[in-house]
């Protein structure tokens, strides 16, 4: 899945958090074990809960994360990291901030030029619009529980501008302790 993000801007809507973050972190597992390092902004106040992301593979010590007091720098923080040219990958967890479109485009063009994958958090549902029309995959977050501790994760593209959105991706997942 990361090959298909590579260079590209990337919004994952949700309505709920955590089928977004789920899928994030399959994509930031698969750039771990590629070697590729990743780097993760979002507010102090707005945070994953690490123990899970570690039972789920990740190696929290190689995660660059940047937690900002306000919501403005996220984007702004991003660019710093993806100027550097040093990450396969750069999630900005938006929630319900917006970027600038100028912004928008430099973030656009660096990701691009250094093939890194920037994954747009957003807190949305799925007909609301796009961050902008620089988005060149929009995707939509969806949990659904298919037993007791099992659970589909679901990205239905909603605009995808290199196949169509004619296309969904889904993975099942045991869910972590205490959401059984």
């Amino acid at each position: 899945m990361l090959d298909e993000v590579a260079g590209r801007l990337v919004e994952i809507s949700s309505s709920t958090a955590a089928a977004a973050l789920t899928l994030t972190f399959t994509l930031i597992h698969e750039a771990q074990q590629r070697g590729e390092t990743v780097g993760w902004v979002t507010l102090a106040d707005s945070f994953f809960y690490p123990p899970d992301a570690a039972r789920g593979g990740i190696d929290l010590a190689a995660l660059v994360v940047v937690r900002l007091a306000h919501a403005e720098g996220i984007a702004r923080a991003g660019e710093k990291l993806l100027r550097s040219g040093g990450f396969g990958i750069i999630v900005l967890d938006l929630g319900s901030a917006d970027i600038p479109m100028a912004l928008q485009t430099r973030l656009t063009g660096l990701a691009h030029r250094h093939h890194t994958a920037l994954i747009c958090l957003t807190e949305k549902n799925h007909a609301a619009f796009s961050l902008g029309s620089l988005v060149s995959l929009r995707a939509h977050a969806e949990r659904k529980r298919v037993e007791d501790n099992r659970f589909a994760c679901t990205l239905r593209v909603l605009k995808d501008k290199r196949r169509g959105p004619t296309w969904n991706y889904e993975e099942f997942y045991a869910g972590p302790a205490g959401l059984c």
